[in-house]
């Protein structure tokens, strides 16, 4: 079942162009399909607390929504991933959309924000053999992941689970920042921090992990 946590390495060892873990045995935190109203702000809030910066994956239609928040993500510090516009999943659409959905969100966030992009996450982990030229393409990292939480699901046990049971150095922590986390977010951040002091565990800046 571990799989279903983090992947296996035959599909890490295909891809190995990708980045499945941190570089430089720290955790990382992500965040993806934000900014949205109602979890943003909290989430800065708390991780502005706690010191902590992380790599959010934003939606360029999201950021169009809600320009005031992916500026304060900036501002405070964190970094931001070209997450697409609109969340569709790569292996279902041409190469032609998603090179669109691509270069849309990182214009969107250039033109706002003079902010470059420098990392990509595609949408449900969906990756093709072509995933790698279309990044190139754009100058994109592929970050994926070695620990999803499964917070979409809205559960605080789930998540419990999966960071009880796999949380390691190197992790590459995998939550979402919107309204089907919106109940157990703060407390999903929180638990990871106290499971990552007890076992010694750093949590890391985005650049310095991804190295």
């Amino acid at each position: 079942m571990k799989f279903l946590y983090d992947p296996p390495q035959i599909i890490k060892s295909v891809f190995d162009s990708f980045l499945w873990n941190t570089k430089n045995e720290e955790v990382l935190l992500t965040f993806d399909d934000g900014p949205n109203p109602g979890t943003t702000e909290k989430l800065l809030d708390l991780l502005k607390g706690r010191n902590i910066k992380a790599l959010f994956f934003c939606l360029g239609e999201n950021i169009e929504r809600h320009p005031e928040l992916c500026r304060r993500i900036i501002e405070e510090g964190h970094t931001i991933g070209n997450h697409t516009y609109s969340h569709k999943k790569i292996n279902t659409v041409s190469r032609e959309v998603i090179n669109a959905e691509i270069e849309k969100t990182n214009a969107i966030l250039k033109d706002k924000f003079n902010y470059d992009v420098k990392y990509f996450r595609p949408p449900h982990g969906r990756i093709t053999f072509s995933t790698k030229k279309l990044l190139q393409k754009h100058n994109l990292i592929n970050v994926m992941w070695s620990l999803l939480t499964w917070d979409y699901k809205g559960s605080f046990n789930k998540v419990q689970k999966s960071i009880h049971n796999y949380l390691k150095n190197n992790s590459i922590i995998v939550l979402h920042d919107s309204d089907k986390t919106k109940l157990i977010l703060q407390d999903s951040v929180n638990l990871i921090i106290e499971e990552a002091q007890k076992r010694n565990l750093t949590i890391g800046d985005p650049i310095n992990c991804l190295k």
